[in-house]
């Protein structure tokens, strides 16, 4: 006992010296600067690594050092503090995608190693720096919706294999470098003042002078304005003056008609400021999904599965109040309350340009049919070349990722363990009957993840839906598809064929989510596409007979359930398998499930 007692406490004095003090510093700075729902003042204690482990939610690590930095989806917003990553010098992967982060993007400068940069979905402004073209190693950079502007540096790196800056205020030449030239229109798309070969947009220049004729030098202007001058100037002005009139008078006009018309109906709408939202105006900005109204090619109006009670029409929609729930990789989600009360979720679909009206009317159809309590019920669709909507319904409670990880720490409820084994109940129920129901999809789900299975409390019980499901089909490409959560699965990494099976690795990515109390995330070392550090760290743990040094600590001490999260994790690992065949199938994890709960209330 006493010599396992002075084991404990040498590896306490190792871990206590080997961190580097200068990484950790580099993060509490972070830490202390930027807000987050995920609450990493409470996660983000003591060392920040522990050998080839790190206990910090997004962190990752090798030898004691940092290697990767990911804080994805967990609403950050602030700006970054200045130079503060100069001191993680070992950073291979740096990630901060969708969220709310504004200011100038971060110097990177020192980070030799770093390999992948993921920016995108936020609100940085001014320019790319050059920076960004000295890190020898850098693989995949996406800067994509934010609101940068200025030229695109001459990236050269023959490493580069991802590259986009689309969705921005970029302007200028593209630069005519090899590695840049070889990137499709997608990756620069939606930069106005931009052009350039990949764009087919060339760039305006001034003729050049005929042969053998120097260019005249501009005239040097006089110290007064002449009369000519002036006539000119004024002719000016009173051209700026009409248009500006032109302009004004209607707008006015329909500002006095909308404050009279909300007057006298007296409802105006109303919402709470969402997470991730820098202010009220921001968070009930309306968005502009009635851009594309004029297209020949859109549906006539939102088109309802159920032909029998539409209670609204596009116009109730393009009216409402709405406020932005999230960002994910399908798109952004709206709460939107309409005037007459009701309230929706609209999610405006991305990347889906190419789609045909044709496949994208029947695959909502078909999910339209999709009714089952623990899936969220789509209510209606809208097409038009550059815009997607599919309105569903609205489920108030957030979802299990801010139930699991959000406010840890003093003054926090913990989620119990009973309510988890509801949950997770509802999630095995939802996602058998999708595989029940949509045999002609090969990945029926395909975007499973713990922020995707959205809660409806009901008094003390949790009530639990799955949303995002059955968009696989929609997506351009195998490309495209990496970024749903069907991209974390083996056979995805490893080019295989995609079966149902790839949904039931998701789900065992959540059970042990629910079980450990961790953040899903890889790890560097080996093939780091294909390694997830939470099922390897469990399958690790588990294997070395320290079973319940997994089990969130959240729930260890009320000494609730522990046999029956032992057996669940042994199902979990059994749904992680890398080999898909050696997978169970979700009815059979349904019955097992089932089995679990039976024995344990008997022992009881």
């Amino acid at each position: 006992m006493v010599l396992l007692m002075v084991i404990q406490l040498s590896d306490v004095v190792v871990s206590i010296k080997e961190y580097y003090p200068d990484e950790r510093d580099a993060l509490m700075q972070l830490r202390d600067i930027v807000n987050s729902t995920s609450n990493l003042h409470a996660n983000w204690t003591g060392p920040p690594c522990y050998y080839n482990q790190s206990r910090w939610a997004g962190i990752a690590c090798s030898n004691w050092h940092v290697t990767r930095l990911v804080l994805q989806g967990i609403h950050l917003t602030g700006s970054l503090p200045p130079a503060f990553l100069h001191n993680l010098t070992f950073l291979t992967k740096l990630s901060f995608t969708n969220n709310s982060l504004h200011g100038p993007l971060p110097n990177l400068t020192n980070l030799l190693h770093l390999e992948f940069l993921f920016l995108s979905d936020n609100h940085f402004s001014g320019s790319i720096p050059l920076d960004y073209i000295q890190l020898p190693k850098l693989s995949k950079l996406e800067l994509q919706h934010n609101s940068l502007h200025g030229p695109i540096p001459p990236f050269d790196q023959q490493t580069l294999t991802l590259f986009n800056v689309s969705y921005n205020h970029l302007g200028g030449l593209i630069p005519e470098t090899r590695v840049l030239q070889r990137f499709p229109q997608s990756s620069y798309d939606h930069n106005p003042d931009l052009c350039g070969t990949p764009l087919g947009i060339p760039c305006s220049v001034s003729p050049p002078p005929p042969a053998g004729i120097a260019p005249s030098p501009s005239p040097i202007p006089p110290p007064f304005p002449s009369k000519d001058d002036k006539k000119r100037n004024l002719e000016l002005w009173s051209i700026v003056l009409i248009v500006a009139a032109a302009i004004l008078v209607p707008l006015s006009v329909m500002l006095v008609f909308v404050c009279y018309y909300r007057r006298v109906r007296g409802k105006e709408a109303k919402g709470d400021q969402p997470s991730g939202e820098s202010n009220g105006e921001e968070a009930k900005r309306k968005p502009h999904w009635s851009e594309s109204r004029e297209d020949p090619e859109r549906t006539v109006e939102l088109e309802f599965l159920d032909k029998e009670t539409p209670v609204f029409d596009l116009d109730d929609l393009l009216r409402a109040s709405a406020e932005v729930m999230g960002k994910g990789k399908l798109g952004t989600t709206y709460r939107a309350t309409l005037d007459s009360g009701p309230v929706v979720a609209v999610k405006r679909l991305k990347e889906m340009n190419i789609l045909s009206k044709k496949d994208f009317v029947q695959q909502l159809q078909l999910l339209g049919k999709m009714k089952h309590e623990n899936l969220v019920q789509i209510i209606s669709f809208y097409y038009s070349k550059e815009e997607k909507l599919v309105v569903h319904e609205f489920v108030p409670h957030g979802n299990l990722f801010e139930l699991l990880h959000e406010n840890r720490g003093v003054g926090r409820v913990p989620l119990n363990w009973s309510t988890r084994m509801s949950i997770i109940k509802d999630i095995v129920k939802g996602l058998t009957f999708l595989h029940q129901s949509l045999p002609s999809h090969k990945v029926p789900h395909a975007n499973l993840k713990s922020s995707n299975v959205l809660i409806q409390r009901n008094n003390q019980s949790c009530h639990s839906k799955l949303a995002d499901f059955g968009f696989l089909p929609l997506l351009p490409s195998r490309k495209s598809s990496q970024k749903l959560a069907v991209g974390k699965s083996p056979e995805f990494s490893q080019g295989k064929k995609l079966t149902y099976k790839a949904d039931v690795y998701c789900f065992g990515i959540i059970l042990l989510e629910v079980i450990t109390g961790m953040i899903p995330g890889k790890i560097s070392g080996g093939n780091e596409e294909t390694v997830d550090d939470l099922s390897d760290w469990v399958r690790t743990v588990v294997n070395k007979d320290w079973s319940t040094d997994i089990l969130d600590v959240e729930i260890l001490a009320a000494n609730e359930g522990h046999d029956e999260m032992l057996k669940l994790t042994e199902l979990a690992l059994e749904c992680t398998d890398m080999a898909p065949e050696k997978r169970p199938k979700m009815s059979e994890v349904l019955t097992r499930i089932e089995e679990i709960e039976r024995v344990d209330k008997e022992d009881d």
